[in-house]
Formats: structure tokens, C-alpha cells, sequence
């Protein structure tokens, strides 16, 4: 048994993304990257009592000493949004814990197989969604992901680790609560990492004729999971401020719904009123 909806589509979401920039910038809009913040505060006061810059009163300084003046700061900054946060004095709840999702790529001669998006029904006991088949723009056909643990916040492949990142997740209260929850899950998780064959049983409950031989080991994502200290997911927004002047400047999007690259211009619209509302604009 099995629900269809033909009007189901793909895009190219780094040319979305690209759009996204352009605009921006023939709106007036500077794009600088490679600007790694190191710290958010108020402009301070001369000695004349006057802040300095006032209607600029919020400096963003990177980790080279470079900064940026405005007047107001919104912040959607992923997979280090609670620590970017805090820097404003806000609470490391919710946490990010990485998990990052190891995919499989069908062989481009057995392709044909997948003809459009197949997904399973989400199970409500379980934190993921599970496997399932993504036709790309390419041709090719991504299967997939897993979710497992990721040892580093941007950690792409198996092996990158970082030793404040592992630190700051396995330290986590809220994630041994997640993990005491959905042992048996996470476990299964891990086990069906390691081996294709494993997958590929689950694969087979959709399309049997998919077999060890056709598949490739693919790409990997990283989900920026927000976790309160209960162990809970958190499926919503969540906007914070800070605390003292500067929380008066600052919307800290902290988490947004998934899946936010499809719903990036709902979720937008969700943050412009957010913004509005907030600065009073």
C-alpha cells in the first residue's frame, strides 16, 4: 500500500541557493565569507558618555580582528547556532548534536529502477525518517541516508573528528536521555552503517530487484539536531535574543523546521515576520 503524488519534484538546490544570492545583492545585500565570528557585543560607550556609532550600536568581530556594525543582527547559523548564541549571553539550551547521514548511490546502469521520489512513512516512535530513493538533476539516484553520530560538527566523512565537538555531545545530558530512549534504534543505526548488505534489506522492502551489486557508497549531509536536556527533538522554531541591551538587537534563529531547504521561502516569510515584530520595523 502506498500513497502517490505525481506533482512531487526535484530542483538543483545550490542554483536555489544561488538565486537566493543574487537577489540579495541587486537588493543592496554584501555576501562575505570566510568571516568566522569570534564575538558579538554592544558598541561602547566613549568617554563622553555617547556610544560610539549609535545607530550602528551591534559589532560582529571575526576571529581575525575584522568587524561589522549594524543595527540590528539576525543569526540562522546552523550547525553552531547554540554556540553562536551564547556568545550573546543567551542559554546553551537547546544543543546542537550533530548526526550526519552516510547515503548510497545507485549504478548509473540501474537507475531506471527509481522513476521519482519514494519515502516511508515516517514511524512516530523513532527521531529520523529512514531511508529513502532521490532522483537528482544529475541522473543519478542517492539512497538513503542513515543517521548516526557525527564526531565533528562538519563532519562530512567517517573519520573527522573533533575532540570539542565529541566533547561537548557526549557531555550532553540531553543526548544520553535521547539515547537511553531509542536504544535499540541508534544501535541498529550503527550496525546498518557498517554494512551494505543491511541496507540494502531495508532498500528491498521498496524496490526487491536492488541488490549489494548495484549500489555505491555516495555523499554524506550533517543535520544540525537541536536537543533540549530531556532528550527531546526539537521540530520548531525557536528565537532567542540574549540577555541585556544586546538582546533587544539580536534574533538568534536557533532552530528551524525541517526539511529547510524545501521550505526555505515559508520558513523565510516565518523569520521576516519574527524580525518585525521584534525590532518593530
Amino acid at each position: 500500500m502506498a500513497l502517490d503524488s505525481p506533482y512531487t519534484g526535484i530542483v538543483n538546490y545550490r542554483q536555489v541557493a544561488q538565486a537566493y544570492a543574487e537577489d540579495f545583492q541587486a537588493a543592496g545585500g554584501t555576501i562575505l565569507t570566510n568571516f568566522e565570528v569570534e564575538n558579538v557585543e554592544m558598541a561602547k560607550e566613549s568617554p563622553a558618555g555617547n556610544k560610539e556609532g549609535m545607530n550602528y550600536p551591534v559589532v560582529v568581530r571575526n576571529s581575525k580582528g575584522a568587524e561589522i556594525r549594524c543595527r540590528h543582527l539576525v543569526s540562522c547559523a546552523g550547525l553552531y547556532s547554540d554556540r553562536l548564541s551564547q556568545i550573546s549571553g543567551c542559554s546553551p539550551e537547546p544543543r546542537i548534536v550533530p548526526f550526519r547521514g552516510d547515503y548510497l548511490v545507485l549504478k548509473p546502469e540501474k537507475s531506471y529502477l527509481v522513476r521519482g521520489n519514494i519515502y516511508p512513512v515516517p514511524d512516530p516512535r523513532f527521531p529520523f525518517l529512514g531511508v529513502h530513493f532521490t532522483p537528482r538533476m544529475d541522473g543519478s539516484v542517492w539512497l538513503g541516508p542513515n543517521a548516526v553520530l557525527a564526531f565533528k560538527r562538519e563532519g562530512y566523512r567517517f573519520y573527522d573528528f573533533s575532540v570539542q565537538d565529541f566533547t561537548d555531545a557526549v557531555a550532553y545530558r540531553g543526548l544520553w536521555k535521547l539515547v537511553s530512549k531509542n536504544l535499540l534504534y541508534g544501535m541498529g543505526e550503527m550496525y546498518r552503517a557498517c554494512f551494505l548488505s543491511v541496507q540494502v534489506k531495508q532498500l528491498q522492502k521498496f524496490i526487491p530487484d536492488v541488490t549489494v551489486s548495484d549500489i555505491l557508497r555516495g555523499p554524506s549531509g550533517v543535520r544540525a539536531q537541536a536537543l533540549d536536556g530531556d532528550g527531546n527533538l526539537i521540530d520548531d522554531f525557536v528565537f532567542d535574543g540574549g540577555t541585556g541591551d544586546i538582546g533587544s538587537q539580536i534574533l538568534h534563529v536557533r532552530n528551524a523546521p525541517s526539511p529547510a531547504a524545501t521550505s526555505s521561502l515559508a520558513i523565510a516569510k516565518m523569520i521576516a515576520s519574527e524580525v518585525e515584530r521584534k525590532f518593530e520595523l
